[in-house]
């Protein structure tokens, strides 16, 4: 019997040793996979993203992103179902560009990962262009405000942004007919762990890619600005804490107020090398502590990272500032939610008090709520796609 096709379109090759970014796009691939569906990855990269190891301009053939794209590809058993497309088309590595425009009109839709595919003709081959979003708030508001407009060109429009249209969420619709959703998680790749020893961790960027954005009068910030309000947790409570930031060294200050806080700092670009060593990082941690972008709390969006998801799958609790989850995911046990510093105090003792109670509804809490044969068969059923 002839497999239905799908194609997934993204940016993992623009984003070489950062394992948290590849989980993302495996867990969707994998997923679908699963589900009985023939998968073709379509990748872009121009010439001024390719670098080496030092982060140093290089040629294509010559760069880490090559080399980290196909190892993956490879290692994931994807070999013969991915296309990077090199400088518009000037060279293609994996499928040829021809066959993929050939597979796309075949395929039953084309999700397009926050836009990223810009080819206009392997779009205009797709029976259906569905627009991922997976950093909601940013591109709402940047379209809003006339600044942007990712949107353009597609179908549907899917967002983890799971409140948006809903009155206590501030993340404008711009007209458009939004399908909330959740991220997937293969659940076979992060098996449970036992055991209860190591700190709290918390993987992620000070700053990230995006400034802050101002919108009707409110402006919408970065992990940097609600991280610092929970600084003091470590000297509140009895737990061990370790964050793998990347945080510039020119700022000096937040790396001093997290040390004398007693904030254990890793290495990112260490515990992000590659897939593998990130999933161990995460499952030798006690558990995880998030402070998110204050886009997704002040926003009220349902916002849920597909980090935290690795963390519950792997039997690992979650203690999360609060984005409006209280209405959509189970919580209290395995998933406690805070928005102030006491309520991070009181969730770290919850969790340290009966961490394999909390351990199992973690991992339970995955299994209902955001295990990829569920969620991706949910999204296709929203998409009325069969």
């Amino acid at each position: 019997m002839v497999k239905p096709r799908i194609v997934i379109a993204g940016s993992l090759a623009q984003k070489p040793r950062q394992g948290g970014h590849t989980w993302q796009f495996l867990n969707y691939l994998l997923g679908f996979k699963q589900l009985g569906w023939d998968v073709l990855f379509v990748d872009r990269i121009e010439p001024a993203m390719c670098t080496d190891a030092s982060d140093a301009a290089v040629k294509f053939e010559d760069s880490v992103n090559l080399e980290y794209f196909v190892h993956i590809m490879r290692a994931f058993d994807l070999a013969g179902q991915f296309s990077l497309i090199y400088n518009k088309g000037e060279q293609v590595i994996g499928v040829p560009r021809s066959e993929v425009i050939e597979y796309t009109r075949t395929a039953a839709v084309l999700i397009n990962v926050m836009g990223f595919l810009n080819d206009t003709e392997i779009l205009g081959a797709a029976q259906r262009r569905v627009f991922l979003d997976t950093d909601p708030g940013f591109g709402q508001m940047w379209c809003d405000l006339g600044l942007a407009n990712l949107f353009t060109g597609h179908d549907d429009y899917v967002t983890i942004a799971e409140n948006i249209g809903q009155l206590e969420c501030a993340i404008p619709t711009c007209g458009l007919n939004w399908i909330p959703w959740r991220q997937p998680i293969v659940l076979g790749e992060w098996p449970v762990q036992s055991g209860g020893g190591g700190a709290f961790t918390s993987i992620g960027s000070w700053r990230g890619p995006y400034a802050p954005v101002e919108h009707r009068g409110t402006t919408y910030g970065l992990r940097v600005h609600e991280f610092r309000k929970f600084t003091a947790l470590p000297k509140l409570t009895q737990g061990k804490f370790e964050v793998a930031l990347d945080i510039a060294s020119v700022e000096t200050l937040d790396i001093e107020l997290l040390k004398s806080n007693g904030w254990s700092l890793a290495e990112p670009s260490v515990i992000a090398a590659d897939p593998w060593v990130y999933r161990e990082y995460i499952q030798r941690s006690a558990a995880e502590f998030i402070a998110t972008k204050g886009m997704y709390v002040h926003t009220h969006s349902g916002w849920f990272s597909e980090r935290s998801i690795c963390y519950l799958a792997s039997g690992r609790p979650v203690l999360a500032q609060d984005t409006g989850l209280e209405k959509l995911l189970p919580t209290g046990e395995g998933l406690l939610l805070f928005s102030t510093i006491e309520e991070a105090a009181d969730g770290v003792a919850e969790i340290l008090g009966d961490h394999a109670a909390h351990s199992r509804a973690a991992h339970a809490i995955a299994e209902e709520c955001f295990h990829s044969d569920k969620v991706l068969g949910n999204l296709l059923s929203k998409l009325r796609v069969a």
